[in-house]
């Protein structure tokens, strides 16, 4: 392809430019949603606590000075470490529809991890399995949730084309009300609650939430260490997302489960309020801010978005309970449906628990790999 350039995005202007690219790739899709540009830019600053362990290179690719293309090179000395391999990932993918755009983008991403020492590379990652990862499959008629990535069905033959093959599998699972079984619910919950009397759940205490914080990072890293592509999450990156997501809570959808007085399991649900972003096209002014919380009001819809418990309660019935904990006060509020996501495809106690109460696998998403 003449005049096909790769370029790091180093300076403000190209960092805005590489931000705000994905509006020309979905300008005429309505399940895109837009994210804030604002929240974009600090996710790819170099002040951003993940840079704290990992290193990255951000690039643009221009056909004769127009931008269509972009990728990123991530090294995430934390996962080298848990894991033990020279593994880098790529992220913040988007492209036009040309296979070679595509294939220059991975090959830049590709060698920049080569010259670093990395011997495989997997993603895409944007930038770990903390944020946005994987790309999807199936679904493209629907809009994305909250926090989850969204991207063309082209893009998947793109990446296999480059010699990309399937790592890993996640899933996004959806609970319907009028799928619902309430009898089963309610009969479930009470023979928990007969059978394990020393397990209850509680809602997250916002007059306290700092201790609350603080019982999440006690469990997170331990709830989750034994899974697939696992990545610890460090004291200042969850307080970074803390600090976003506070505002957004409801706390009968932010449940601690506790054996006895020990906190052994937390979930977090929020409303999908993709829902309202998507009507501020990525901008987050004053007026902007006032419009997102006036739509959120209205939003009925929601994502179960994390869901650990500590290794030595677990298929103790903690999962079941949070899970059935969740949809009970969901319900309660008014929500009719949500999404389950995103969980590994060989997570079969989340899967079955998910599926007995009438969650549907409904979109799956693909962690690539391949040896540089």
């Amino acid at each position: 392809m003449s005049g096909l350039v790769v370029h790091e995005a180093v300076d403000k202007r190209d960092r805005l430019l590489f931000v705000r690219f994905p509006w020309s790739v979905y300008r005429e899709n309505p399940y895109w949603v837009p994210p804030l540009v604002r929240e974009c830019l600090a996710k790819i600053s170099s002040a951003h606590p993940f840079y704290a362990h990992a290193d990255a290179a951000f690039f643009i690719a221009r056909q004769e000075g127009r931008i269509v293309g972009r990728i990123a090179a991530i090294i995430d000395q934390n996962y080298i470490r848990i894991h033990n391999s020279k593994t880098g990932f790529f992220g913040f993918f988007e492209a036009f529809s040309e296979p070679r755009i595509a294939s220059a983008l991975l090959e830049t991403a590709r060698c920049w991890l080569k010259e670093r020492g990395m011997e495989s590379m997997i993603g895409p990652m944007s930038p770990s399995t903390n944020d946005e990862c994987g790309l999807l499959l199936d679904g493209f008629d629907t809009s994305p949730c909250f926090m989850m990535p969204y991207n063309p069905p082209y893009y998947a033959s793109m990446l296999e084309n480059f010699g990309l093959c399937k790592a890993r599998d996640l899933y996004a699972y959806r609970i319907e009300q009028s799928l619902f079984d309430f009898r089963k619910v309610e009969i479930l919950a009470r023979h928990l609650q007969k059978k394990k009397p020393a397990l209850t759940a509680r809602p997250v205490a916002m007059a306290s939430f700092g201790e609350d914080l603080q019982t999440v990072k006690e469990i997170y890293n331990q709830a989750w260490s034994e899974n697939w592509g696992f990545v610890p999450i460090t004291d200042a990156e969850i307080d970074l997302l803390a600090n976003r997501l506070k505002p957004l809570i409801v706390p009968g959808l932010c449940l601690f489960a506790h054996w006895g007085e020990k906190p052994v399991g937390f979930s977090l649900t929020l409303p999908d309020y993709n829902i309202a972003l998507k009507r501020l096209n990525g901008r987050a002014g004053l007026l902007g801010k006032i419009r997102f919380y006036f739509l959120a009001r209205n939003i009925r819809s929601c994502r179960v978005m994390l869901l650990g418990v500590t290794r030595t309660f677990r298929r103790r019935g903690v999962e079941a309970m949070l899970l059935l904990e969740t949809v009970r006060h969901a319900l309660s509020l008014g929500y009719n449906c949500a999404e389950c996501s995103w969980i590994l495809e060989d997570n079969e106690l989340i899967r079955r628990t998910i599926e007995s109460l009438g969650g549907q696998r409904y979109k799956t998403y693909r962690i690539y790999s391949m040896d540089i």
